[in-house]
């Protein structure tokens, strides 16, 4: 394998996220017979769920964070900058786990990555669940931040490289699935768990508090995650990188069928691999820094995080708390709001490719900023005793689902599919990398400074992100060229 193409999805991005897929700037041509046959596809699609449980883990870790913020304050006393590094400190593992897994399943292969990543993931939570002191708790985040990273640079991988190619951009989207159904998920699970407590986050349940059982129980989803990847095959493409041909033809009899030419198609994914063009740092630069495709696609970025969204993934249960809302239905908003984040995921997979990604995106940017205007209006009501008026509230809890279903409905999935399909083959690698760069650290600004923010003025901080959707509008309409219906090789 020569490179890796990267989009990201963090929970937000909802998720986003990153997922990395193998391109060519060479693709062979594939007759049109050459499609699965039926009796196999039960069998792909086993294969390509399994792998997509990294997805759902990368979903779930992310987000179950939210269920505990309040309790991890109270139990180590802690201030709200202290506590937003706590929270935000797992994206250094995830940028790291993202960078390396790459290489690292080149030399060992996709499914040992796997393996890895669901061992950090259960070591995480256990970990993450039975801390003895705040820095104890940040390290084991880092931990399950790396697992993150890792889970989702192979899921995406994996699955391309093991789909027929007539069912590869369905069997594509089980990733994203999997991601936005992991975070809610997690929500429905910390809501479960806080009624278990009788509605108290530092509640106890068998001896332990139930924040800590919020925590710990991702090692059921990680446990099977580590025993399904003992039952998929290794990817074809890995297989022949290291020499391993016949073993290769097995499996790809097993996932396209006995009827496609198996030496044929070996030789077509080995001319792939020579084809491939690595792409540098230096590949990136022009006359003024990077040239200015690579700036369009770190302001798509940046502007997918800057409008706020992980903070309903990271926040949410603590930001009702904050208005006065008791945290069982905090709990159960956060939820909700989840099941939203389905729901616009899903209308955008429909549309995406129907009335064009610029249309959605600028769709998405508008809605967002009327409802991130609507939640600042109804926060600026809040009163001494940490409240919000009845209707005020009303319209903050309403608002904050529309602001979540826009953002899925268009940048939490157009911003992925730009970045795919916006870049010139020779830079398409290195652009992205640099893009999803760009989005973990604007991820990362946006965690770590919201706590204090909101402690500053909430109406305020929600000011802020409604004003970075509104930029957003004419960032698109200047500088973000629609992608539709272009090959790869005509972008420029």
């Amino acid at each position: 394998m020569r490179h890796w193409k990267g989009q990201s999805p963090m929970p937000g991005s909802a998720a986003g996220p990153l997922e990395f897929t193998l391109t060519s700037t060479a693709q062979p041509t594939v007759p049109e017979g050459r499609k699965a046959h039926p009796d196999h596809l039960g069998h792909v699609i086993f294969i390509t769920a399994a792998a997509a449980m990294g997805g759902f883990l990368f979903g779930y870790d992310s987000s179950v964070i939210n269920g505990a913020v309040e309790a991890i304050r109270s139990r180590y006393d802690v201030g709200s900058a202290v506590l937003a590094q706590v929270i935000a400190i797992a994206l250094i593992g995830c940028a790291i786990g993202a960078a390396t897994a790459g290489r690292i399943a080149d030399r060992i292969g996709r499914i040992r990555v796997m393996q890895i990543a669901a061992v950090l993931f259960t070591v995480s939570a256990v970990g993450s669940a039975l801390p003895f002191a705040l820095w104890d708790l940040a390290f084991w985040r880092v931990i399950g931040g790396f697992a993150i990273g890792m889970a989702s640079v192979i899921g995406p991988a994996y699955i391309a490289e093991v789909s027929p190619s007539a069912y590869r951009g369905r069997l594509g989207s089980f990733q994203q699935a999997a991601i936005v159904v992991g975070i809610a998920v997690s929500q429905l699970v910390n809501w479960g768990i806080l009624n278990l407590a009788d509605g108290k986050q530092r509640g106890t349940i068998a001896g332990m508090e139930a924040w800590q059982w919020m925590l710990g129980v991702m090692v059921v989803p990680a446990v099977l995650y580590g025993l399904l990847s003992f039952a998929i095959p290794e990817s074809p493409r890995y297989l022949i990188s290291v020499g391993k041909i016949s073993r290769a033809k097995e499996v790809l009899s097993e996932v396209e069928g006995h009827s496609v030419n198996l030496d044929t198609r070996v030789v077509e994914i080995q001319d792939a691999m020579r084809s491939e063009h690595k792409s540098t740092f230096k590949d990136l630069l022009g006359k003024a820094g990077f040239l200015p495709i690579v700036w369009v696609g770190i302001g798509l970025s940046v502007f997918q995080q800057l409008v706020g969204i992980n903070v309903a993934f990271y926040y949410s249960s603590t930001l009702w708390q904050s208005v006065g809302i008791d945290p069982s239905s905090s709990f159960f908003y956060s939820f909700t709001t989840s099941i939203i984040n389905i729901i616009g995921t899903v209308i955008a997979m429909i549309f995406v490719d129907r009335i064009g990604r610029r249309p959605l995106a600028l769709i998405g940017s508008a809605g967002m900023a009327v409802a991130l205007g609507l939640e600042a209006w109804a926060f600026s009501a809040k009163t001494a005793a940490g409240t919000l008026p009845t209707t005020e509230g009303t319209i903050a809890l309403i608002a904050a689902h529309v602001f979540v279903l826009f953002f899925a409905l268009s940048w939490g999935v157009v911003v992925w599919v730009f970045l795919g399909e916006m870049f010139p083959n020779k830079i398409r690698a290195a652009a992205l990398g640099v893009a999803a760069s760009a989005q973990w650290i604007a991820n990362w600004a946006i965690t770590a400074s919201f706590p204090s923010l909101s402690d500053w003025n909430l109406s305020g901080t929600y000011v802020i992100y409604m004003i970075f959707a509104l930029l957003s509008i004419p960032f698109v309409l200047r500088y973000v060229k629609e992608t539709k219906g272009k090959a790869l090789e005509e972008m420029g």
